[in-house]
């Protein structure tokens, strides 16, 4: 496994460095120590996972994220002094997979990089599963596409596991809790935030007013329920 580190403090380069060549024997761990540099380096060393810093020299942490979601879906961990409830909201909106406050744990930081390992690694069965359309939306569970009105949408891993999480139970109220324990994990079970962002995530690429939604339902202080599937023509 490869893993990026993008920070401008080299102490906390070299012990989280230490800490994931502990953790993992195979581990390769790859730095630069600002955004420009840290973009550079992840399009010339493809890793597997990117810890990324916020507040850094020429190029913050927020415009790397920004630009990397252009191009890649791969799993960002934002790692910040910051601990401010809108900084960790708007990391999770510019397509953040986690985020952690300094100082944080070496156990902490590996328990959220298998997590979101395990997400991005989760698969759907690809046979005994139907593909699942309502309105203009389609989804192949095999080939985990998902198209409105013809046009195919670009999700990200956890994006696209929510949605099929939500669509396979069409018509159903699935609780907060449950969905972040089935997307996220047990470990996320009361981080609401993660779900409501993500939500409004795919509520953007799916066209999907929350005011009068066609597609996810809320249940306020419940969960969320997805539209049922139209039978097929």
């Amino acid at each position: 496994m490869k893993v990026l580190i993008v920070d401008d403090d080299r102490s906390i380069v070299e012990a989280v460095t230490i800490g994931l060549e502990l953790q993992w024997g195979d581990m390769q761990v790859v730095s630069a120590g600002d955004g420009e540099s840290g973009l550079d380096t992840f399009f010339k060393t493809s890793p597997d996972l990117t810890l990324l810093d916020v507040n850094m020299p020429r190029m913050s942490g927020w415009e790397m994220l920004k630009r990397l979601r252009e191009l890649s879906d791969a799993p960002v961990i934002m790692l910040t002094a910051r601990g401010e409830e809108m900084d960790k909201v708007k990391g999770l909106e510019l397509g953040a997979d986690d985020y952690l406050t300094k100082p944080f744990s070496h156990l902490e930081l590996f328990a959220r990089i298998k997590a979101v390992l395990r997400r991005a690694e989760m698969t759907t069965p690809a046979s005994a599963t139907p593909s699942f359309q309502t309105g203009e939306l389609a989804i192949n569970f095999s080939s985990r596409e998902v198209t409105l009105a013809g046009q195919l949408l670009k999700l990200t891993p956890t994006e696209y596991n929510l949605l099929y999480l939500l669509a396979r139970n069409g018509g159903r109220v699935l609780p907060f809790e449950m969905l972040l324990t089935k997307v996220w994990g047990d470990e996320y079970r009361t981080e609401t935030d993660y779900l409501k962002t993500y939500v409004s995530r795919i509520r953007h690429k799916l066209g999907d007013d929350p005011d009068h939604p066609q597609y996810i339902m809320t249940e306020r202080g419940v969960g969320y329920r997805f539209a049922r599937p139209t039978p097929a023509k």
